[in-house]
């Protein structure tokens, strides 16, 4: 059982955490036209892949990347690869939009980042939240999956 005061800081890194998403989502929306989903996507895309690598890469439902995949590629940032033998749509790639956009919000986010997280750390509070976090996520890999909610709010 958690004490009040522990849970007074759990309600407020979890407030931050929510806080920081909406901005940085915002940051990436005002700036680059794209949502935090896209950019994911633009960052994965290193070449051409199959839809089931990329939904791996991203640790999303590959229903999920499907559905982002074809409003991505309707506004022209990805395109769909054929399989030579079958002719089937099996993989995805990024059209030169999609670079020009994905280059864009590296720069855009970079500097969002930079303004809201790293410019406002100390060297010794970053160290503690790096360590922290590569345990945490040490932790994970050491665990079978479960199905928790990745949005933060567990």
């Amino acid at each position: 059982m958690l004490e009040p005061a522990e849970w007074e800081f759990w309600d407020t890194w979890m407030r931050a955490q929510r806080r920081l998403a909406r901005e940085l989502d915002r940051g990436l929306q005002r700036d680059c036209g794209i949502s935090k989903a896209e950019f994911s996507v633009l960052m994965a895309l290193t070449g051409p892949m199959r839809v089931g690598e990329l939904a791996d890469a991203l640790d999303w439902e590959k229903s999920r990347v499907a559905h982002l995949l074809t409003r991505m590629e309707n506004r022209g940032l990805v395109a769909r690869t054929e399989d030579g033998a079958t002719g089937r749509r099996t993989g995805i790639e990024l059209t030169g939009e999609g670079r020009r956009t994905a280059d864009n919000a590296v720069r855009a986010h970079g500097a969002t980042i930079r303004r809201l997280v790293l410019d406002r750390l100390t060297p010794e509070q970053e160290a503690a939240i790096r360590t922290w976090s590569e345990q945490l996520l040490e932790q994970g890999q050491n665990r079978p999956a479960t199905s928790a909610p990745s949005d933060g709010t567990a």
